[in-house]
C-alpha cells in the first residue's frame, strides 16, 4: 500500500514540475494532423521597475540632526535589576544540563564499560558514580540537549543502553 502511495506520489510531483517548464510556446498536434502553437508568455504579470524621484538637491545635503536628550531614561533602573541578577548568578554552584549515562548496574560491569569506553572514544570523559547500590557511568557535562546528541549517537553504537539524563552541572 505504502508503494502505491508513493508511486502516486512521484507521479504527481513530476506532473507538477513539468507544469512549471520555462517560457516555450506551447505547440500540440491537432487532431486534423496540424501543429498547433500558442505563447502564453503575454498572460504572465510583468514586473514594473521602481521609479526613483530625481530631485535637484544634492543626497550629500542632509539636515543636520539635532541630538535630544533622553526624558524617559531607564537606565539607573535596568542597572540595579542587572546587578541583582547578576548577584543571584554569582551564589549558583549549580545549572540544570545533561550528561550521558552509559551503563547502570555492578561495580565490575561498570569499571569495564569505562575501560570499554576510553578505548573506543578516548575524546571523552567519564566517570563513575556510586548511589547505593548501583554504580552509573557517566559521560560528559552539557548545557542543551542538542549539545548531547552529537556525542549520544557515537556512544551509542558501543552502547545500545545509553541514555541522555537530566543533571545538575557545577559553575565554576
Amino acid at each position: 500500500m505504502r508503494i502505491l502511495i508513493n508511486i502516486i506520489c512521484v507521479l504527481a510531483l513530476s506532473i507538477l514540475l513539468s507544469g512549471c517548464a520555462g517560457s516555450k510556446p506551447t505547440s500540440t498536434t491537432t487532431p486534423q494532423g496540424g501543429k498547433y502553437s500558442e505563447d502564453l508568455s503575454i498572460w504572465r504579470p510583468k514586473v514594473e521597475e521602481a521609479h526613483t524621484a530625481t530631485s535637484t538637491n544634492d543626497p550629500d545635503e542632509r539636515k543636520p540632526t539635532v541630538y535630544m536628550e533622553p526624558n524617559v531614561a531607564v537606565n539607573k533602573q535596568l542597572d540595579t535589576v542587572l546587578d541583582s541578577i547578576d548577584r543571584i548568578n554569582l551564589n549558583r554552584k549549580f545549572i540544570d544540563g545533561f550528561t550521558i549515562q552509559v551503563y547502570s548496574g555492578k561495580r565490575e560491569e561498570a569499571l569495564n564499560a569505562k575501560k570499554t569506553l576510553t578505548t573506543s572514544l578516548p575524546d571523552l570523559e567519564s566517570e563513575i558514580q556510586f548511589t547505593e547500590p548501583i554504580f552509573r557511568v557517566k559521560v560528559g557535562k552539557y548545557y542543551t540537549r542538542m549539545d548531547a546528541q552529537k556525542d549520544f549517537v557515537s556512544i551509542k553504537k558501543y552502547f545500545p543502553a545509553a541514555i541522555i539524563i537530566p543533571e545538575k552541572i557545577t559553575v565554576n
